[in-house]
């Protein structure tokens, strides 16, 4: 019988994981194997998955899952939206970008948009009408968000957008792009803005190519490029210019916690599929699991991990008090992504040859972990803040 990746780690069900909470994992898991799994290895290959899975997410309330039901959403809490990256780690599903979607873009309309904003835009990213993205990173600014040219300069009623983006995770079907800008490019981080761009509805956006990554395949990730690209004033989230640095920084925590549920999702689904294979794997005469190395090496691997675990729990908590700050959600993303590329590591070491071959699902973990350890702010940016609190 397969070893299930929630099995893994022998811990009590945390407090916060209440019978709501299970059930949209349990849901998400459901449809995951219904929608997702039995076409994945297509969506990796086509290098996006097909926009009808997005829809049909929405149908099943699965978008939007934190969001009020007042604004068409399920009215859970950042617990849920826990479940649901659980739910796609331990399926090995990782590259379906509701996440981003649900637990990082939406929430800047929550928390800042104002009533109309609120009504035009959650209901339509709940059912997927729209699909989200945030453009944060540039050619020329990746985790030092200061540096964005990207610029949005008022002509009126109208901001006039101009500026290029990279790497945005669902650049290519996102119809919804949440974009940092420059309302005051003097004035450093106070002048930053975001600005929403509905793509459907301007002239002077282009969508550059899907990009060709290492992993995440199934993920599109994009250039995006706005040449003149005209936007009503209503569509700056905040109450004035300026407050966009503030905003990003408010968000960061949760984006760097859901980044660590995700690593710990794949480090358990990575021990999962590798006890299976080391019980079935026969080398010198023996199951490989009976190498005394074998023990010790999954012995450590399964003992940081429980650590981990207890942690992420933790900060999920504080979370969900409004206890979460920056320096420990940069604790939760550092710690968390590096254990990922070390247990994805030393489980696809116990694969020998065939951890190497993409017929097994260890390999493919092997390329989609890496990138955790950049996005989100890189590693060395989450110590440098982690070094401020000394």
């Amino acid at each position: 019988m397969a070893t299930m990746p929630s099995e893994v780690l022998d811990m009590p069900s945390p407090a916060w994981m209440e019978e709501d909470v299970v059930m949209v994992r349990d849901t998400t898991a459901k449809f995951i194997e219904a929608e997702i799994a039995p076409h994945y290895d297509r969506f990796e290959e086509q290098e996006m998955v097909d926009r009808s899975v997005w829809e049909k997410a929405g149908e099943n309330g699965l978008l939007c899952a934190s969001m009020p039901e007042a604004y068409g959403g399920v009215g859970g809490t950042y617990a849920h939206e826990a479940m649901i990256a659980e739910a796609l780690g331990h399926a090995g599903t990782d590259g379906f970008g509701i996440c981003l979607h649900n637990a990082i873009v939406a929430p800047y309309i929550l928390h800042y948009g104002s009533e109309e904003q609120k009504k035009n835009w959650l209901p339509r990213l709940a059912s997927g009408e729209l699909i989200g993205a945030i453009a944060m990173t540039e050619p020329g600014a990746g985790s030092d968000l200061q540096g964005v040219k990207t610029t949005a300069k008022k002509d009126g009623n109208h901001f006039v957008i101009n500026g290029s983006k990279t790497f945005i995770t669902n650049g290519q079907h996102a119809n919804f792009i949440i974009v940092v800008t420059k309302t005051d490019p003097k004035a450093g981080a106070k002048g930053t803005s975001l600005m929403v761009v509905e793509t459907d509805e301007v002239e002077g956006f282009e969508r550059g190519r899907n990009l060709d990554k290492i992993g995440l395949k199934s993920n599109d990730t994009s250039e995006l490029f706005f040449n003149n690209v005209r936007i009503p004033t209503s569509n700056m989230i905040g109450t004035e210019e300026g407050q966009g640095f503030v905003q990003l920084m408010q968000q960061l925590p949760q984006e760097r916690l859901l980044i660590a549920n995700q690593a710990l999702a794949m480090i358990e689904r990575a021990l999962a599929v590798t006890i299976d294979y080391v019980k079935e794997r026969k080398a010198f005469g023996q199951a490989v699991i009976e190498f005394q190395n074998t023990q010790f090496k999954l012995a450590e691997l399964k003992s940081e991990a429980t650590m981990l675990k207890a942690f992420i729990n933790n900060c999920i908590e504080r979370h969900l008090a409004g206890q979460l700050d920056p320096t420990t959600a940069s604790m939760a993303k550092y710690l968390s992504t590096d254990m990922q590329c070390k247990v994805v590591d030393e489980c696809l070491q116990l694969h020998g040859g065939y951890g190497f071959m993409n017929e097994y699902p260890i390999a493919r973990m092997y390329r989609d972990a890496r990138v955790q350890r950049i996005y989100g702010g890189t590693n060395e940016i989450m110590k440098l803040l982690i070094a401020r609190s000394l």
